[in-house]
Formats: structure tokens, C-alpha cells, sequence
């Protein structure tokens, strides 16, 4: 990421207080992860967005993929608890027109989505995370 959008995005963190910066660079990590699993990527900006739903279900899966068990841990670590707060991350950075949005696009699109609980258990999840051995 270029160095003004890191301002801007510390920025953000700063402003609203509940979350931390590292929070928001994984949120767009986890959002250029979606729109890759969804084939998006070569499309042109405007056609690249994401549902709340989807965005959600790829903050999941590169959540599980990038801290495995701990990935409920690091979110807390983040200020980040329940789908909700995702759901105020990007509206806070479409505020601040580092997101876009559609007009049918609200932050009750991300309310109670998933458990964090159920979501992020890793015994029952761990199968679809194996990592090739280390050479």
C-alpha cells in the first residue's frame, strides 16, 4: 500500500478509537483475498465490489488461513468481537472514501452474520487449512 493510504487508514483507527490500524490493513487484505476467490480481479474497480455477505466469508477463510487457532485471539487483539464491528471498519472507511459502496450496501449487512465462536473453531475447521510441510 502506498504510504497516504496508510496515513489515512492510521488515520481512521485514530479517529474512531475502536479498532486497531493492523485491523483495517487486514480487512483490505482480506477484501483483495474476495475478490480474487470470486474471479473479480481483472474486472475494472467499479466491478470488483463485494457484498458484505461475501466479504465476510472471505474475512473468514484468510483469517483461518493467515492465524489458524489463533485467529479469534488476533481479531480481539484488534478491538474486533463479533461480524458487526467488520461491518463498522468498512463503513468507517467508506466514510472516509477509502471503500466504496452501492447504494444498496448498509452496515446492517454485516450484523450477526456468523458466531465468532462457531466460525472460528478451529477443531472443526483446522481440515480445510493444511499447510504444506516446511522443506
Amino acid at each position: 500500500m502506498e504510504e497516504n493510504i496508510l496515513d489515512r487508514v492510521e488515520a481512521v483507527a485514530e479517529t474512531d478509537g475502536r479498532y486497531q490500524k493492523a485491523g483495517y490493513l487486514f480487512l483490505y487484505e482480506a477484501l483483495q483475498h474476495t475478490v480474487g476467490k470470486m474471479g473479480k480481479t481483472a474486472l475494472p474497480k467499479e466491478q470488483r465490489h463485494v457484498s458484505g455477505w461475501d466479504l465476510l466469508q472471505g474475512i473468514s477463510e484468510y483469517g483461518l488461513d493467515q492465524f489458524g487457532p489463533l485467529t479469534r485471539s488476533v481479531f480481539a487483539h484488534w478491538g474486533i468481537s463479533q461480524t458487526a464491528d467488520f461491518g463498522r471498519m468498512v463503513f468507517n472507511l467508506i466514510e472516509a472514501e477509502l471503500m466504496s459502496k452501492t447504494p444498496q450496501d448498509c452496515v446492517e449487512d454485516f450484523v450477526e452474520v456468523y458466531d465468532f465462536a462457531e466460525e472460528f473453531d478451529w477443531k472443526k475447521r483446522k481440515a480445510q487449512f493444511k499447510r504444506l510441510p516446511a522443506s
